[in-house]
């Protein structure tokens, strides 16, 4: 048996890992990134925002972090999606809620901003991502396409998003619970694609609800099960000693966004 310690240590090390090779995209990345802070009525909401290098006007994808918060891992998502030519906008949805009034980065652990982001408004946190959005389809660069991308707790928000916004053109929900209301399936207008670990039996128990709900109301859903991989596999598979179904997915996962995507150019 593994001693706890060495356990605890191995953890932290495929995490710091993880990070760091996150942190390393960012840095040597060629393309512009910057920091927005967004008005809402009173309320900061922080958001990272990376731009492709092309020519024209490029559609915006929302990316809404997992419940560690806005993290390197984020940012790096939101970097390789500017790599694929769009506008990749990721708001900190724990802004203002670190100690000081901060946001993820001010917190002393991902443990305590878990334990904040479980604490946050439902509606309040809508009220974010609608705010960030307005304001991304709006940067002089983006071509007025909204699509969403969500992972773990993000992947809920995602449902949530397309629920709320009319104006979506797709939403792509990794692992995230879906809504239980049958309105919110109603009210959603976009595609919904799904993306889920084999091994992860707690979200998988929501999918053929969610299919019965959303064929009900005439919508389109499409999940895709990659067996084997976890739950949180698309941050778990970059990792150094990532187990290969987690891996897999994970390129799978990428592919699969990607290739939407290019499909609404």
């Amino acid at each position: 048996m593994i001693p706890r310690c060495l356990l605890v240590l191995s953890l932290l090390a495929a995490t710091a890992w993880s990070q760091t090779a996150a942190l390393v995209r960012l840095e040597n990345s060629p393309r512009h990134h910057e920091w927005i802070a967004v008005d809402r009525g009173g309320r900061t909401v922080h958001a990272f925002v990376a731009y492709p290098e092309v020519a024209k006007r490029a559609m915006v994808v929302l990316v809404i972090h997992e419940n560690r918060g806005l993290n390197d891992w984020a940012r790096a998502v939101a970097d390789r999606l500017a790599e694929a030519g769009y506008i990749a906008v990721a708001p900190d949805l724990l802004s203002g809620a670190a100690p000081g009034g901060g946001r993820t980065r001010d917190f002393p652990s991902a443990d305590a901003a878990r334990e904040a982001l479980g604490k946050l408004d439902a509606a309040e946190v809508l009220a974010d991502l609608n705010a960030v959005a307005d304001h991304a389809r709006r940067l002089p660069a983006a071509d007025g396409r909204l699509a969403v991308a969500g992972f773990c707790w993000g992947g809920t928000q995602a449902w949530r998003v397309a629920a709320a916004r009319p104006d979506l053109v797709q939403a792509h929900v990794f692992y995230g619970s879906p809504p239980a209301e049958a309105a919110a399936y109603a009210a959603i207008r976009c595609p919904v694609l799904g993306y889920y670990g084999g091994n992860d039996a707690r979200i998988n128990a929501t999918i053929d609800q969610s299919a019965a709900a959303m064929r009900a109301a005439g919508k389109s859903f499409a999940p895709v099960i990659y067996e084997g991989a976890g739950h949180a596999f698309m941050r778990a598979g970059e990792e150094a000693d990532a187990a290969s179904p987690n891996h897999q997915a994970l390129v799978a996962g990428w592919q699969r966004l990607l290739a939407a995507l290019a499909a609404e150019r």
